[in-house]
């Protein structure tokens, strides 16, 4: 069974750093695709930033220059690296990964980890 964990969130005050990661467990997989979402209180879901499994990037706007998405494969785990941090980059970020297992794809999520920005 393959799982993936998030980890790297607490509170930080604004123009702070915190580095996230998301760790893939399990046998017999490969990451493909792997994104950061987050979510705040009272708001949708919403892409932060993706990369792919040739390690192509992509930014919210919002984010854009702040944050920096990564990927170590020899150890199944994908980075956030979020600086010049917000109050409004408050939430709690989840890692949706594309999970190659056998022949097939799993799209799994993480079960989030809080960031808290005080102003």
């Amino acid at each position: 069974q393959v799982r993936l964990v998030e980890s790297g969130g607490g509170l930080v005050q604004a123009g702070g750093s915190l580095r996230l990661s998301c760790v893939a467990s399990g046998s017999g997989f490969r990451i493909n695709a792997m994104d950061w979402y987050r979510q705040a209180p009272r708001k949708q879901r919403e892409l932060v930033a993706r990369i792919t499994g040739g390690g192509t990037t992509n930014y919210a706007d919002s984010v854009k220059g702040r944050f920096t998405i990564s990927r170590d494969n020899a150890k199944n785990t994908v980075y956030l690296q979020m600086n010049s941090l917000k109050p409004e980059d408050t939430a709690t970020y989840y890692c949706n990964g594309s999970i190659l297992v056998g022949s097939g794809y799993l799209e799994l999520w993480g079960q989030g980890t809080l960031v808290t920005v005080s102003s």
